[in-house]
């Protein structure tokens, strides 16, 4: 489980990472086969492309996690009708209810930081 990433407010600028580029069917069902790295030669050009992936990545990782505590926060919202129990988040997302709690609360000041608080 990925930890909820520390938010230095919005002055925080997103690096952009090198962008995925998804894989023909072909190609990923070759367990080998990993966005083409296995068949360079060259170790600079191979560390090089290795890094922007693993940069990649993590970005999405990152990004992810955001989306999965805004959603956890709008479920756990007491104003909704359908709302759910920390438990009922944390078993929704294989979490345990107290990282669900930490994971609302992210979402929360996620949802605040961008002035979605009570929008939707």
């Amino acid at each position: 489980m990925a930890e909820p990433a520390e938010q230095s407010g919005s002055a925080q600028r997103r690096v952009r990472p090198a962008p995925l580029i998804f894989e023909p069917a072909e190609a990923t069902a070759d367990p080998e086969h990993f966005f083409g790295l296995e068949a360079m030669d060259d170790p600079r050009e191979l560390l090089a492309r290795a890094t922007e992936l693993t940069l990649a990545f993590r970005a999405a990782a990152d990004r992810a996690v955001e989306y999965q505590a805004v959603a956890a926060a709008q479920l756990a919202d007491p104003g909704r009708f359908d709302r759910l129990t920390d438990a009922d988040v944390a078993a929704r997302a294989d979490w345990t209810e107290d990282y669900a709690r930490k994971m609302i609360e992210f979402g929360r000041s996620l949802m605040r930081a961008n002035g979605r608080d009570r929008e939707e």
